[in-house]
């Protein structure tokens, strides 16, 4: 079986060092917040050209201490797209807040900025725009709307590590940068964990407090805050990793464009528009015969996953919200089409070529 991601083919490339890190870990017994996690976040920083970047439990929580940590809540309103993961809804909803969706952009399925100034209202704190797939969102439209409403931006970037807009990475426009590090995603952990980016270092001391139970340390607690820090080992691990970041995307865009080349030019395959770096998180194209392509696959060993089937405005827990079917039409096209093929640095070319032609055949 061809699977979305072979895991254990990339830590056969880097097993020792793995073992390595890993040992020095337990041999120090120092398992929480300790000096790799601060390594890892002083790398990420820099990488991003940013102030500060903080290592919390998982992406989710990255979202939720973010939006938190920006005074939204209760009452409140913020814009994102109903084109995404779960997790970026939960974390305005967790903090009181309301989600107000947007449509997407029918070509990078990111959110649309021609349509976010309409549902601004009193009540809109901040907008949450997500890198779906690694593509980047188109952030410089984004930033002109936050800057001319007095809007924060939360940058969703589960899927682009490494992305960027002109050599500027993601998770550097807005206020706050989210990542996610669940094992799949461009540079994973060996289980759960996520980060924050942020240009103001004031913003950081707030989220360092959130994520430890409301407490810069010595148990005296400023605020009611979360239990929610990235472990020691996972950022060793991650180190490992983040020293390969640049190698796994390259690799990763070239699976891509081979993957362009392959298929044929009726099946409608993902774009990277002028000036961005997309990091295929994953790879997506989009067909009427999406599930004719998907048994086909299927039956010859080779795995594919839509996401997302239903988007996020028709999900029965936010039934509340008050949405129907219709009222985003390009997010329901692309449920209906979406189908995400194979996509790892380490996939071999030939099955990249033979995933085409069974595509190209159907």
């Amino acid at each position: 079986m061809v699977p979305m991601i072979d895991l254990k083919k990339q830590f056969a490339g880097i097993k020792d060092e793995v073992l390595a890190v890993v040992t020095e870990i337990l041999e120090s017994a120092h398992y929480v917040l300790g000096p790799k996690v601060s390594e890892f976040e002083k790398k990420v920083a820099a990488y991003h050209d940013v102030a500060e970047a903080i290592g919390v439990a998982s992406g989710t929580d990255a979202l939720h201490l973010a939006v938190k940590a920006l005074d939204i809540g209760a009452g409140d309103e913020v814009i994102t797209t109903p084109f995404t993961f779960f997790a970026t809804v939960e974390s305005v909803i967790y903090t009181g807040a309301v989600p107000v969706f947007v449509d997407i952009d029918p070509e990078t399925m990111n959110i649309d900025p021609a349509q976010i100034e309409a549902k601004i209202t009193e009540r809109t704190k901040a907008i949450i725009p997500v890198h779906i797939f690694g593509h980047p969102a188109d952030m410089d439209a984004i930033m002109a709307i936050a800057g001319k409403h007095r809007l924060q931006v939360i940058e969703d970037c589960a899927q682009s590590f490494g992305a960027d807009i002109r050599g500027k990475k993601t998770g550097s426009f807005g206020a706050a940068g989210c990542f996610s590090f669940y094992p799949s995603k461009n540079l994973g952990a060996f289980g759960d964990g996520g980060l924050v980016t942020l240009r103001d270092a004031g913003l950081g001391d707030r989220i360092r407090i959130l994520r430890n139970h409301g407490s810069r340390g010595a148990y005296q607690h400023q605020s009611i805050g979360f239990n929610s820090r990235l472990d020691e080992l996972q950022a060793g691990i991650l180190l490992v990793k983040f020293r390969r970041i640049d190698a796994f995307n390259s690799m990763r865009r070239e699976n891509a464009a081979l993957y362009n080349a392959a298929l044929a030019d009726r099946i409608r395959k993902p774009i990277e528009r002028k000036g961005v770096k997309h990091v295929y998180h994953q790879y997506t194209i989009r067909s009427a015969k999406r599930e004719t392509i998907k048994n086909r696959l299927n039956e010859a060993g080779i795995s594919s996953v839509v996401y997302y089937p239903i988007p996020l405005h028709l999900q029965e827990a936010l039934r509340f919200l008050g949405y129907k079917n219709g009222d985003f039409p390009a997010a329901e096209e692309a449920a209906e089409k979406v189908l995400s093929l194979p996509m790892y640095p380490e996939l071999e070319k030939k099955t990249i070529r033979e995933i085409a032609e069974i595509i190209n055949n159907v």
